[in-house]
């Protein structure tokens, strides 16, 4: 006898619905902790359940699947497919309504990594976040400099530069002379803008108050920036031993170097076989135009919801690969811009979406890339 069952996950609770194909209900709501959810997974076991499926709210569902997965088919489905599918939502409980969509196989389940690159994705987030942690830090610390009328940041190109780190440094232990501030800047800034401006932008009023501003917001960054590195780190540890010949080839791709391999691989793992075709991937992680139209008029080709981390990852490598000599994406990127006169930006998506086109088949064909050129001619095999 055929059981299916239904979760709706909650951040307290789990409320469960067993389905059998002769039309037996079973309804129970249980706790979170693992004790319940083990006594959750012995009620399905008793009932011959073969196949679970549950929601994706927020990260409430991952320990459940960890304590089901060993033990159950398990779908992961995204609730808005799930409201879509006709019927009488309004008048029956979530959990009944998903086990009855998945008795109907109405269910289709989300990708789930397996659990070595579930750990990946966890060190490669964390460096999302340090890095926003960072920016953020960062412009608490100019504005704690513009505070004292320290005018650095107008002449250098960014505030993360050595020149404004080393004059930050100088100035959490003390050092408040102009003259001594401006001997750590780079020469090539004071030969820009004058030795006189440089100096005088150094000038300004520094309180023991800001200096100790200064000197806290200094080690918050560094230890942010000391986590970034052991995140990554253990982030390439790990595809060394795991995926070597995979973090190798898809170095192989311009624009792609080891943070974004890892990365990547983190996303979307290196089984190829997740998602049916290239176009499937691009689709995924929300690079490919949305089908809009209506009556023959096009409404929207703006990029739909994806993976944001993946995004992330691909189109900052889209503005290197956009940028490196002699490759196919960055003659591609300057015959829109330039001689189709396209936007810079939408540009810079579509050579995104090519180069995960490349990424998919550079993990599914195991080969390294090979740049395209007008001159060599692809052939197909049958096979």
């Amino acid at each position: 006898m055929k059981s299916v069952c239904g979760l709706d996950v909650h951040k307290d609770s789990v409320y469960l619905c067993i389905l059998s194909e002769f039309g037996e209900l079973i309804e129970k709501v249980f706790g979170v902790l693992t004790y319940q959810l083990e006594e959750m997974r012995d009620l399905m076991l008793h009932h011959h359940v073969v196949e679970v499926s549950m929601e994706s709210t927020s990260v409430y569902w991952i320990p459940i699947w960890r304590v089901l997965s060993p033990h159950f088919k398990l779908n992961l489905a995204n609730p808005y497919f799930i409201k879509q599918l006709p019927g009488r939502k309004s008048d029956v409980k979530d959990a009944q309504w998903i086990a009855e969509c998945t008795m109907k196989e109405l269910i289709r389940g989300s990708f789930v990594p397996p659990e070595t690159i579930q750990q990946l994705r966890q060190y490669d987030r964390r460096i999302f976040d340090l890095n926003e942690e960072i920016v953020r830090k960062l412009s608490k610390l100019d504005a704690v400099l513009q505070r004292c009328n320290i005018r650095l940041s107008n002449y250098v190109s960014n505030v993360d530069s050595k020149s404004y780190k080393a004059v930050v440094r100088a100035i959490s232990q003390g050092i408040t002379d102009p003259e001594e501030l401006v001997k750590l800047i780079h020469g090539r800034i004071i030969k820009h803008h004058g030795m006189d401006v440089i100096t005088a932008s150094l000038k300004g009023v520094v309180s023991l108050a800001e200096i100790d501003m200064i000197s806290q917001l200094r080690d918050e960054l560094d230890m942010a920036e000391a986590h970034k590195e052991k995140c990554q780190a253990r982030m390439l540890e790990i595809c060394e031993r795991e995926f070597p010949e995979e973090l190798k080839r898809l170095q192989t791709i311009p624009g792609i170097k080891e943070r974004a391999a890892t990365s990547l691989i983190a996303e979307i793992g290196t089984d190829m076989n997740k998602f049916e075709t290239a176009n499937h991937l691009a689709s995924w992680s929300g690079l490919k135009p949305r089908n809009d139209e209506s009556n023959k008029k096009i409404k929207s080709r703006s990029i739909t919801h994806g993976n944001v981390y993946l995004r992330k990852t691909i189109i900052e490598c889209a503005w290197a690969a956009s940028r490196t000599k002699g490759c196919f994406f960055s003659r591609f990127s300057y015959h829109q811009t330039q001689v189709r006169k396209k936007n810079k930006m939408k540009v810079l998506v579509a050579v995104a979406r090519k180069m995960l086109i490349a990424v998919w088949h550079v993990l599914h064909d195991n080969t390294i890339y090979i740049d395209f050129t007008t001159d060599r001619k692809t052939s197909r095999t049958k096979g």
